[in-house]
């Protein structure tokens, strides 16, 4: 869910200087089509012939989707996510100023999380709570999903725009009044 610009760089890793041996790749890379990666060092892809298979290996459609993919999330969409990402972020933490049920907003780029608690001394979850306000924005024609305990994760196109996550924020604002915050 990190990968392929979401967080406003190609892969999540990049923010903190990671450098992996293997990364695994799908689902994204080739913007639906069915296709899968593995990459890594020359020295340690150094497998003998027959010891690896792949049941989408060498689809050519697949590969050209995975290339103009990988291109346009390079060229752009990388970037749409860090600034719309931000946007989105400082939007819901102004909203976590006048919405109790709030505790935390977290996140980076465009896979943001808030966290919905009863009691912010205590952050204790409210998981309950959650579920209707997902259910609520589901019912306005926002579609959010839960995580964890108590969290509303905010994972949208990577080519929403500004006003796009302004509008998903009233219409959360909207399902956390309805709950009675």
């Amino acid at each position: 869910i990190t990968g392929f610009g979401r967080t406003g760089r190609l892969f999540a890793i990049e923010h903190w200087g990671v450098v992996p041996d293997i990364v695994c790749l799908a689902k994204g890379i080739a913007s639906g089509m069915p296709l899968g990666a593995v990459v890594a060092a020359a020295d340690i892809m150094t497998w003998p012939p027959g010891s690896h298979g792949t049941t989408f290996g060498g689809n050519p459609v697949a590969c050209a989707a995975a290339l103009a993919t990988i291109d346009l999330v390079q060229r752009e969409l990388a970037d749409n996510a860090r600034v719309v990402g931000g946007h989105l972020f400082s939007r819901l933490r102004a909203l976590a100023g006048k919405r109790h049920s709030i505790g935390d907003v977290r996140g980076l780029g465009l896979m943001v999380g808030v966290e919905l608690v009863r009691d912010r001394g205590t952050l204790s979850p409210a998981a309950q709570a959650r579920d209707r306000v997902v259910r609520s924005c589901f019912d306005k024609g926002l579609l959010l999903l839960g995580c964890g305990d108590s969290t509303v994760r905010f994972c949208p196109p990577l080519t929403v725009s500004e006003r796009d996550a302004d509008i998903a924020v009233e219409l959360f604002d909207s399902a956390l009044a309805e709950i009675g915050d």
